[in-house]
């Protein structure tokens, strides 16, 4: 086991369960380099990546000089400090089957790492003001259950849920076909939320699903000409993409769809960032007015946890944009202590203040993005 990247490990664990320890910009620029160092010094792959573009932890001044790695690079190349041994679980990137996936290994060490930088802010975006208590709150997760996909790290992060929250009725209602695809159940989905679903009559229901899922248990319901009618103070969270599982849905009608078919208002509905090769997720619980021309809109930008930070990168510069502009989301992640901190994702976004507003997936050959190593 790795001294400098456990204590670093346990030091981070302890600024994550501190309310009161912000990781301003001065501090995150101190605890990113020192992660830097231990990478290079540690994850031999991602040390010859920062070395053909001339990065070191004697070069690099701060963190934003920190050279990021491509998402696409997490399919061909071990990018990890963990030895064999130590690796205890892997979390593939979703995608088609004809996908090669992404790999990012975890211990029980980094485990801990992410399920500490998961729950407070999952907490704080989706559960923030809670007018009932925890114990009274139904959780529906549209996923099959950990031990039907023990590599997906969407699934991890459901089940720490789960257990965090003490939720021993929470109800695991997707299945894995013969095809190895994600599917629902839609007797036992309905059956989850219907009134009589839980002997302790909660208040609200918590409905945890990837966009796909929502859009499959809701072209169901239209099917059937379904509604149901969560207890008042319900929320959904909604994550991810389609990725050819189902037809594809513009944002505004499916959480139109949900708001119609499930009963819970725009308000309630929070959509979730994240991917496998991160330990922290962004939520866009805030909103904020945004001026288009003439006109005033709603926009909801997302925004990480105080442990990361987000740029929005031009593909053609390799330079952060600015206000209102889109590029190529970059994300650092000092939650990922064990693999590699600076990933560059395919995601386009709009700069918004310090946050993103997601527009979708840039429509860029892997051979392109892993070009952006030399940006």
């Amino acid at each position: 086991m790795n001294k400098e990247l456990s204590s670093y490990a346990a030091r981070l664990r302890d600024l994550i369960a501190n309310p009161q320890s912000a990781i301003r910009n001065p501090q995150f620029s101190e605890l990113a380099l020192e992660l830097f160092a231990h990478q290079f010094k540690h994850n031999s792959a991602y040390r010859k990546l920062c070395e053909a573009r001339g990065r070191t932890p004697q070069t690099v001044e701060h963190w934003t000089q920190i050279p990021a790695v491509p998402t696409a690079a997490f399919k061909e190349i071990e990018l990890t400090s963990l030895a064999l041994g130590e690796r205890t679980a892997i979390f593939y990137s979703s995608g088609t089957t004809e996908q090669k996936p992404s790999r990012h290994f975890h211990s029980a060490e980094s485990l801990a790492v992410y399920e500490a930088s998961l729950f407070p802010w999952f907490l704080e975006n989706i559960l923030p003001d809670l007018g009932f208590a925890i114990c009274d709150l139904r959780l529906v997760c549209l996923t099959p259950p950990p031990e039907q996909a023990p590599h997906s790290s969407l699934v991890h992060m459901f089940e720490v849920i789960r257990q965090k929250l003490d939720k021993s009725e929470c109800a695991f209602v997707g299945r894995i076909d013969t095809s190895g695809a994600w599917t629902l159940d839609f007797a036992a989905t309905l059956a989850a939320l219907s009134p009589q679903a839980s002997s302790l009559k909660p208040r609200a229901s918590l409905l945890l699903g990837t966009a796909f899922s929502f859009v499959h248990l809701l072209d169901e319901m239209v099917a059937r000409d379904l509604r149901v009618e969560l207890p008042a103070g319900s929320c959904v969270m909604e994550t991810g993409g389609y990725k050819n599982r189902s037809r594809s849905l513009p944002k505004e009608e499916l959480h139109a769809l949900i708001t119609e078919r499930l009963g819970v208002p725009r308000e309630n509905i929070i959509c979730e960032y994240g991917m496998s090769e991160l330990s922290s997720q962004a939520y866009d619980s805030r909103s904020q007015k945004l001026e288009v021309g003439s006109e005033k809109s709603e926009a909801r930008s997302f925004h990480f946890p105080p442990w990361v930070r987000a740029q929005i990168i031009s593909p053609e510069t390799g330079r952060e944009v600015d206000e209102g502009e889109a590029g190529l989301i970059r994300v650092f992640d000092l939650a990922n202590v064990f693999s590699v901190a600076a990933i560059q994702t395919e995601d386009l976004a709009v700069h918004r203040g310090d946050g993103f507003e997601l527009i979708g997936r840039a429509q860029l050959a892997e051979a392109r993005g892993c070009s952006l190593m030399t940006a």
